[in-house]
């Protein structure tokens, strides 16, 4: 269960990971009624991707419709609708209609209503000139709207990525920063609240211009990024562009410290981050004996990582606490989220996998970790994502620990499964649904905290944590 963290801003995001070195296809699985594979599994890093076509986006939609954990029940009418107006807003982008570009009365007939679709689709396509760069734009932004109107945030078509070129394997791209509202502001609008200040300066543009954390960020390229206390999305989501967008960002800043106001002009570009601002696991022994860890991610052995850390900062002493700090964790592997929780419970079950038709699969805590028997605080935030509210959620129900800071994105809908398409892009949804140990469901709505403590760009700063205080006078209390 993961989402995607953009390098600067954290946005809920699923990433799927291929290890074979060589790029086998898929073999073929069931077919739809025109003949394209549903929904196969990947074998190894795709091949090549090819140019995007009907046929693939009718791929995709039987897809969902057989193996997504709401597909059963779902309006695919909600899907087709979708698909049609991203392909005539596409066809208006490009310069081009035609009278036939009208959309079908659907029945509610998954299989005919595709037919009534791809027929209209084609006819509309076949009076285009030949222009193959035309065809493709038309058949993605179709699959892409398909995908979107699933609203879900662990559903992703990955098509069209590309890397820097020159750049290594820790290098980052972008403007260098991250705020205190992210790109997910376009998912879920509701969890952005004024001002928008500087988190954390990654380095590249940002430090290069001498931007810090705590400076206010009044303008976006000349738009305000809240307006009477309403997030601007696609102003905050210009601090956060991606390979191949290059476009200046212009900002204007004030730094309350010394009331000056000024413009920078930001270009995106790729840099080499700060180690300590990317690093998956730090850790440092605070006073009275409690172990600090943060955690940016639940990736592969971040479990056993923390837990050495721990036991190192125990050496020779008595340690008092824990504070597992979850801020901007974008999530995981949920086996490690089970590995850690064991480190705090056993025989518990961490959260529940649950299908359309009501059956659910239980979670559990993983016992073969030895129980560290310390008081457990964790600080979260809205950047806290996916398997970290996993990891939060359970520690809330079962009562393991207590939690600081602000409420979790609610972005856990449940497990993304790969799929290959045609074109040898990845399509990935859940074909499960998240439920806490309580099963509530924590999807759009996030984890409360049981201590409120919001950050601001005064302490942001003055380099304050009001929420690590917070959690430290709870472990010494």
């Amino acid at each position: 269960m993961t989402v995607r963290s953009v390098a600067s801003g954290l946005v809920l995001l699923l990433t799927v990971a291929c290890t074979a070195q060589t790029p086998p296809r898929a073999e073929p699985g069931p077919t739809t009624a025109g003949g394209s594979a549903v929904c196969a599994p990947p074998r190894g890093a795709p091949a090549p991707e090819t140019p995007t076509t009907i046929d693939v986006v009718e791929q995709a939609y039987f897809c969902i419709l057989a193996d997504y954990y709401g597909g059963a029940t779902l309006d695919a009418r909600s899907l087709l609708s979708a698909g049609f107006v991203a392909f005539t807003q596409e066809l208006n982008r490009g310069g081009r209609d035609v009278p036939e570009a009208t959309m079908p009365a659907f029945t509610g007939d998954r299989k005919r209503d595709w037919a009534a679709f791809e027929t209209v689709y084609r006819r509309v396509v076949d009076r285009l000139p030949d222009d193959a760069g035309l065809r493709e734009k038309l058949a993605a932004a179709t699959l892409e709207a398909v995908v979107a109107a699933l609203n879900d945030d662990h559903a992703r078509w990955n098509h069209g990525r590309r890397r820097p070129p020159d750049s290594y394997d820790d290098d980052q791209y972008g403007l260098g920063l991250r705020a205190s509202a992210g790109p997910q502001v376009n998912v879920d609008p509701g969890t952005a609240l004024p001002p928008l200040f500087v988190t954390a300066i990654l380095g590249g543009p940002a430090k290069a211009a001498g931007l810090r954390p705590g400076d206010v960020v009044e303008s976006i390229d000349g738009s305000a990024p809240f307006v009477d206390g309403t997030v601007t999305p696609a102003a905050v989501t210009a601090l956060y562009p991606q390979y191949p967008e290059d476009r200046p960002v212009r900002l204007r800043l004030l730094r309350q410290s010394s009331g000056r106001r000024w413009t920078v002009t930001l270009k995106p570009g790729l840099y080499q981050p700060d180690p300590a601002a990317v690093q998956v696991v730090t850790s440092k022994l605070l006073g009275d004996g409690v172990a600090y860890v943060r955690l940016s991610g639940f990736a592969p052995d971040v479990a056993d990582r923390s837990l050495r850390a721990i036991s190192r900062m125990g050496g020779g002493r008595t340690l008092t606490g824990v504070a597992l700090d979850l801020r901007g964790n974008g999530g995981g592997s949920p086996d490690e989220v089970n590995r850690l929780l064991g480190a705090f419970a056993h025989d518990k079950v961490t959260a529940y996998q649950c299908a359309a038709d009501g059956g659910c699969e239980a979670m559990r805590t993983d016992d073969s970790v030895a129980l560290l028997g310390l008081p457990l605080v964790v600080l979260t935030d809205r950047g806290c994502a996916s398997a970290c509210e996993h990891f939060s959620s359970a520690v809330k129900d079962l009562r393991l620990g207590r939690l600081v800071g602000t409420r979790t994105a609610g972005a856990v809908s449940g497990p993304a499964q790969p799929y290959l398409l045609g074109d040898n892009t990845l399509l990935a949804f859940p074909s499960r649904h998240h439920l806490a140990p309580g099963r509530e469901v924590i999807d759009r709505v996030g984890v409360a905290p049981d201590y409120h403590v919001p950050p601001t760009p005064e302490d942001a700063a003055a380099g304050r944590d009001p929420a690590l205080d917070k959690a430290l006078a709870l472990l010494h209390g």
